[in-house]
């Protein structure tokens, strides 16, 4: 299993935790938009959150959405995920790029900008769960966590990581999300602040060669924990010819009548995986047809 998440219990039922690793997603993404590092960095952060998301809801078929929007160079994030932590996302100016911050850190928050954070639930109901705030600081995880906080009116604590190489590959992915259930006591929040002062980011920890089973055995050892399920996380784009063909007959008859009369073909790309579907001028003429 390359990359995966943990969900555990502790403190008798009063935190519930997920620990991931995800560079191999992180780095598939990377690849395939070609990111610049710190788009890198925010598309895997956002892609590891989503994915995780997508296992606490429960349902195979559930979706999940975070979708960013920010004014810095690199626009804005968007990834959904199901419920098996197959997620999906890209990156709106893969090309955007800025300065590192004075620690040397890559300014995510720089990056994505002023803007709004928003998650949707598909949890197969009549109407998808819809929350939108704005960004505290665009590094992601700050913004996550708030969203619980004030959509969910669920204290949580979100930790996002992403390592980029030298080369721009992906070195390291992951993090961790803990949350505490109804019923929980002053004494469990001091005691969680007082664990989570001065502790390592989620990338350090796996850059030594630390496992999810590693970084919540530090975490929670101190409060009765217990590992519930263990789930496989990828990178996975469901697009197909067929999809894109639904698409182009949602265009409308005159819309695919002038692409037929002026273009002779249709190029179209999907934002997901930047997998290019190509529909000559035969194939249109038939989906045309077949749409009267």
């Amino acid at each position: 299993m390359k990359d995966y998440c943990l969900r555990a219990t502790a403190a008798n039922g009063h935190i519930r935790a997920f620990a991931a690793t995800t560079r191999h997603l992180v780095g598939e993404a990377a690849a395939l938009h070609n990111t610049t590092p710190v788009a890198s960095a925010a598309l895997g952060r956002t892609l590891t959150a989503t994915a995780i998301m997508g296992l606490m809801a429960g349902n195979e078929t559930d979706l999940i959405t975070i979708n960013i929007k920010g004014d810095g160079p690199i626009g804005g994030v968007l990834a959904t995920s199901d419920g098996l932590g197959r997620v999906k996302g890209y990156v709106h100016n893969p090309d955007g790029d800025i300065a590192a911050r004075a620690d040397g850190k890559l300014a995510v928050g720089a990056a994505i900008g002023a803007g709004q954070i928003t998650v949707i639930k598909d949890l197969g109901l009549k109407e998808p769960y819809v929350g939108t705030l704005q960004l505290v600081s665009g590094e992601v995880a700050e913004d996550v966590a708030a969203y619980f906080a004030f959509s969910e009116q669920t204290p949580s604590i979100v930790s996002l990581g992403v390592l980029v190489d030298r080369d721009h590959s992906i070195k390291q992915a992951g993090g961790f999300l803990i949350q505490l259930m109804p019923g929980f006591s002053d004494v469990l929040i001091d005691a969680l602040e007082a664990k989570m002062a001065g502790f390592p980011a989620i990338t350090a920890l796996l850059e030594e060669g630390k496992t999810p089973e590693d970084v919540l055995g530090m975490l929670l050892g101190d409060f009765g924990y217990e590992i519930t399920q263990k789930s496989p996380m990828e990178f996975y784009c469901n697009c197909d010819r067929s999809r894109v063909t639904g698409a182009l007959v949602t265009m409308g008859k005159e819309d695919l009548t002038q692409i037929i009369e002026e273009d002779g073909k249709a190029e179209i790309n999907c934002h997901f995986c930047n997998k290019q579907y190509i529909f000559e001028k035969d194939e249109l003429t038939e989906i045309l047809d077949n749409s009267k």
